[in-house]
């Protein structure tokens, strides 16, 4: 399983959000640099970088945190918060991406995201599902649409979607522990998806489970950023 450590991105400045709420707004670091590089320090090998700028937004604005990052550490970024365009796509990857994340995009224009598969592959695109009670929450989480999560996901995958970053909304942040049950169902019922979870993570402990359940990968925030996971403690898992 892929360890994912996240930074997430507001004023140029590394923060956490709780429960994706922009009033629960923490600084962990003025230089998300000083973070991706003590990640790599570590023999982490991902890093999944939010623009919450842009999500909120609804237009990338942290395009050199991106730059920077990239071209300082050999960490495989995938980017996410504000695409929309194919120009915002190809200048994510120019800036150094090895893929992007498409959030409300793919919620609001499907035909858009439906194209970006044809033309990068699947390799390159994530399909960000953010889950709450069920529906699907877009633009940084402030709005919940009517659309069914399972459902949003079979549409997906039909259209030719691999990778599946699935957020438990209710779970973010909350450091109580993943949606476990949830992932394992998702996993049994789309067994051709490779399925990223965020949300919750506390401990090496639930990584551990969350390896058991069978998933490509999972994103970690706040627990290395409050202490509760060392990042010592990840090497023998990366």
């Amino acid at each position: 399983m892929r360890i994912i450590p996240a930074i997430d991105i507001i004023d140029g400045k590394c923060v956490r959000l709780t429960q994706g709420d922009y009033a629960q707004k923490k600084i962990y670091n003025e230089n998300p640099l000083e973070v991706a590089q003590e990640f790599a320090g570590h023999g982490i090998q991902y890093l999944h970088l939010v623009d919450l700028d842009g999500a909120r937004e609804g237009k990338v604005v942290n395009w050199k945190v991106l730059e920077r990052l990239a071209a300082k550490t050999y960490l495989k970024i995938d980017f996410g918060g504000g695409l929309k365009t194919e120009n915002d796509l190809q200048t994510a990857f120019d800036c150094g991406a090895r893929q992007i994340t498409a959030g409300s995009i793919a919620v609001k224009n499907p035909e858009m995201v439906a194209r970006w598969l044809e033309i990068y592959g699947p390799e390159k695109i994530i399909l960000g599902a953010d889950v709450k009670e069920g529906k699907i929450a877009v633009s940084g989480w402030t709005e919940t649409s009517d659309l069914d999560a399972e459902t949003f996901i079979l549409d997906y995958l039909e259209k030719g979607i691999q990778y599946v970053v699935c957020t438990d909304i209710s779970k973010d942040g909350m450091m109580e522990g993943p949606a476990f049950e949830y992932y394992a169902d998702l996993c049994h019922t789309f067994r051709q998806m490779k399925l990223v979870a965020s949300g919750g993570i506390r401990n090496i402990e639930d990584l551990e489970k969350l390896i058991g359940i069978g998933l490509d990968g999972a994103i970690i925030g706040k627990a290395i950023y409050e202490g509760a996971i060392n990042l010592k403690d990840l090497e023998k898992l990366c």
